[in-house]
């Protein structure tokens, strides 16, 4: 146990040095992306710019969804939809990314702990676009910037670091396990409509509220408008806070573990 410890540490220590490789890389990965296409990252952007106006469109529009709690329906809309919009663009990628970078994988020198955050982090560049577009919504809407928008970067992060434990389990996986990457997309498709994004959760019977609210999404879905909306502090929610950490700690260290164990196999497979 004490050598499993020890070596986990030296495990998080190379991902702590390597800090610098890894924003090189993730902008260089982000750049490169679209590289040789006549819009570029531009688009990085259209796709949930248009998902956003086309869901605005089918509820507002079409199904002429009132105000949820006295509140715009599109500002409503879009503080859910962009945390998930990062979730789920962050582990798929990140689950395929040893597959992408198989050729640094071969290096025996190159830690390759550090890949699946490299593709978080070209993920999290698009997502800092999205908040700063969707603080200029609300902006545009009459709703100033008030102290409770500095709860953006504690949700932001808590995000990263559940989805960093995450995607060092499931690209880990997918080296040995090929069908990993379409399980998540399954997984992430029925995320979807069970994560309180397009309705609200007073819409479930209280009996059956507990079963969504283990879902850690609803924690970030929620504080992004518990932030935004709401006006509620994340320690206002002390218990939902206290289970959101303890399954991102067990994710993040089931991950590492996991991720250092089948390391020295990933060559072969590749």
């Amino acid at each position: 146990m004490i050598n499993n410890i020890r070596q986990l540490q030296y495990f998080l220590s190379d991902v702590y040095r390597s800090r610098q490789i890894i924003f090189q890389m993730a902008r260089n990965d982000f750049k490169s992306r679209f590289a040789g296409s006549y819009l570029g990252i531009i688009w990085a952007f259209v796709q949930p710019l248009v998902m956003i106006a086309v869901l605005w469109f089918v509820f507002q529009v079409g199904f002429r969804a009132a105000p949820i709690a006295d509140f715009p329906f599109i500002l409503w809309l879009s503080s859910g939809l962009i945390p998930w919009f990062f979730f789920s663009e962050g582990l798929n990628s990140s689950t395929s990314s040893l597959f992408e970078y198989n050729y640094l994988v071969k290096n025996v020198v190159f830690r390759t702990s550090v890949l699946p955050l490299v593709k978080l982090l070209s993920s999290y560049f698009v997502h800092i676009f999205f908040i700063v577009l969707l603080v200029v919504i609300f902006l545009i809407h009459g709703y100033r910037p008030n102290l409770y928008y500095l709860q953006i970067f504690y949700y932001s992060l808590a995000q990263v670091f559940m989805l960093l434990g995450l995607s060092w389990i499931t690209s880990s996986l997918a080296v040995f396990i090929k069908d990993i990457a379409q399980v998540i997309s399954v997984i992430l498709q029925i995320g979807f409509w069970v994560t309180p994004i397009l309705w609200p959760i007073n819409m479930i019977p209280a009996q059956y509220q507990l079963f969504f609210k283990l879902n850690p999404m609803f924690y970030i879905v929620e504080g992004y408008r518990d932030t935004l909306i709401n006006k509620v502090w994340f320690w206002e929610h002390p218990g939902l806070s206290l289970y959101y950490w303890l399954l991102t700690a067990a994710l993040f260290l089931v991950g590492a573990f996991l991720f250092r164990k089948l390391r020295p196999h990933f060559s072969d497979v590749l």
